[in-house]
């Protein structure tokens, strides 16, 4: 059999050798040619797999190592039976780090105490309940919005969107992007969601850049309507807005979900979908030569710190958002150059907190966001 693969997608190679014919290629050279005697593809967001592509092919299967799936025209590949899957969740806890350190990074700069801070999760899947965990870690009230989930488990642990545009300080959106239907997600954020607001929230969008209308957030922000915009995806990317990004407390290039774990997350993925439909047996593969940190070792000496600002030490050693924001703001027009050499990130789990000082409340906290904790005296684990 042969498989095509995108050879952006991180530590694949190998996986497939020992079975099939394997063919790299960069995205835009998966051209109709390229696929025509091909059984599967391995792709990402950037290869439209659609008639054009597939038409007159033998591929039976696409898995996208990623979380969306728009580029893939599920009503054509249906119809034609070809076999499709993403890779839900392979990222929800780089996002949920992202968030963490911009929630630490605003409160840092605002003097927040996030405890008396209210957060709106709107969209309560893989991504948003990992970030809804994390806001209610540190202590703020979190309010989740999710009108699917809510039709499916009642409405006992949802509130309306318009409950979060009155109550929230922050609000942060997780939503597939839906062009139509009653779960439409498209431009959810308009002129008429920002007049609803109650108070001036910040807005995070790191879910899909055309959840936010683009005119609408930028309206918002020089009325006043909103205290800051985070954002890290934006319409028509990788063409945005550059006065929508002058605009923005804290802007990054749709990297949000970029951890090295992320990534081996959505490969195995893939690899382990291909594996089962064809039948290969190539269920105990796993990534190898995932990157380190040059640091994986964060000493914090809790004497005169607050809960919060142990917490914050320990999330911006792993990611400090700024340093991507700094980067970005150089050069946007070098929008897919930095995605693709995207620096490593690890997520909470690949380090260890070695703590002096620090009381049982930040020790059990800083093992629920996920990291290892041991005592300054080395090698004994708390």
């Amino acid at each position: 059999m042969k498989i095509i693969i995108d050879d952006k997608i991180p530590y694949i190679h190998g996986a497939f050798e020992p079975v099939a014919e394997v063919v790299y290629l960069a995205g835009a050279k998966t051209t109709p040619e390229v696929v025509k005697d091909a059984d599967a593809i391995v792709t990402r967001t950037r290869t439209i797999c659609n008639e054009k592509l597939l038409a007159g092919s033998s591929v039976k299967f696409i898995a996208t190592a990623t979380i969306g799936y728009d580029h893939i025209d599920t009503d054509y590949c249906d119809v034609a039976g070809i076999r499709w899957t993403n890779a839900p969740g392979c990222n929800s806890k780089s996002v949920e780090q992202y968030i963490a350190s911009t929630m630490m990074v605003l409160a840092e700069k605002y003097g927040w105490n996030l405890s008396e801070k209210t957060i709106g999760v709107v969209g309560v899947g893989n991504v948003g309940s990992k970030v809804a965990r994390v806001a209610e870690l540190f202590g703020m009230k979190v309010l989740l919005n999710d009108p699917p989930r809510e039709r499916a488990e009642g409405s006992g642990l949802f509130v309306s969107l318009q409950t979060i545009q009155q109550e929230a300080d922050i609000i942060t959106l997780h939503v597939p992007l839906n062009m139509k239907g009653e779960d439409a997600t498209y431009h959810l954020a308009d002129e008429s969601f920002f007049r609803s607001l109650g108070s001036k929230p910040v807005l995070i969008n790191s879910c899909r850049g055309e959840v936010v209308e683009t005119q609408a957030v930028k309206s918002a922000l020089k009325q006043g309507i909103i205290a800051d915009f985070v954002c890290d995806c934006w319409e028509n990317e990788p063409d945005l807005d550059l006065a929508l990004l002058d605009l923005t407390t804290i802007a990054t290039p749709h990297i949000a979900g970029y951890s090295k774990d992320g990534k081996a997350t959505g490969t195995l993925m893939s690899v382990q979908a291909i594996s089962d439909f064809f039948n290969l047996k190539l269920n105990d593969w796993r990534p190898s030569g995932v990157e380190l940190p040059v640091q994986t070792e964060i000493n914090i000496d809790g004497s005169g710190l607050t809960l919060q600002q142990i917490l914050s030490q320990a999330v911006l050693h792993t990611y400090d958002i700024r340093n991507d924001d700094a980067e970005f703001r150089k050069n946007p027009a070098l929008f897919e150059q930095i995605r693709g050499d995207y620096p490593v990130r690890r997520e909470f789990q690949a380090f260890t907190v070695i703590v002096k000082n620090v009381n049982e409340q930040a020790i059990e906290k800083l093992k629920a966001l996920g990291f290892k904790v041991e005592a300054n005296s080395r090698g004994i684990e708390v």
